[in-house]
């Protein structure tokens, strides 16, 4: 069986020592905002328009130090992690679809959470979470707890 895999991007985003999470019915987890990347963007851009659109909060993504020249193009700057998740697993154990995360940083301007898409979810679906509120919910899955600690304290370092 072959697998499909898709390019998606999530961003946690930080403001005042918090990360916004908010809760996905259909995956039935608490996720920070994120989705496919489109044919015609590259991933952080999906990044920023995907906080946009699920929280309309305007948010400045954390960008890593770039070193290489090309002549025939540009280093992209990284994502702070890519991760693979697989979507759709059959019961003989076989992957037939997969995301391909690339994870971003973001602070955030404000807490005003006021999503502009139609089929978004209300801002009252949205927390802010500290560290210690990450660490004692759990129904968090360990990733979103670990990358959410790394987010809020690499904002917060950007920020000192």
């Amino acid at each position: 069986m072959e697998t499909t895999r898709h390019f998606t991007a999530t961003t946690y985003v930080v403001h005042d020592g918090a990360l916004a999470l908010h809760y996905h019915d259909r995956l039935d987890m608490w996720v920070a905002p994120g989705g496919h990347v489109d044919r015609d963007e590259l991933p952080r851009e999906t990044a920023r328009r995907e906080v946009r659109e699920e929280t309309g909060l305007d948010v400045d993504l954390l960008e890593p130090e770039t070193s290489v020249i090309a002549e025939a193009g540009r280093e992209l700057a990284p994502a702070e992690h890519v991760m693979l998740f697989d979507i759709d697993v059959y019961p003989d154990g076989e992957v037939g679809h997969q995301h391909i995360d690339h994870v971003y940083f973001a602070e955030a301007t404000d807490r005003n959470v006021d999503p502009e898409g139609d089929d978004e979810a209300d801002a009252e679906a949205w927390e802010w979470y500290t560290a210690d509120d990450l660490r004692a919910d759990d129904e968090l899955t360990t990733e979103v707890v670990e990358i959410g600690v790394e987010a809020i304290e690499r904002v917060e370092a950007r920020s000192a």
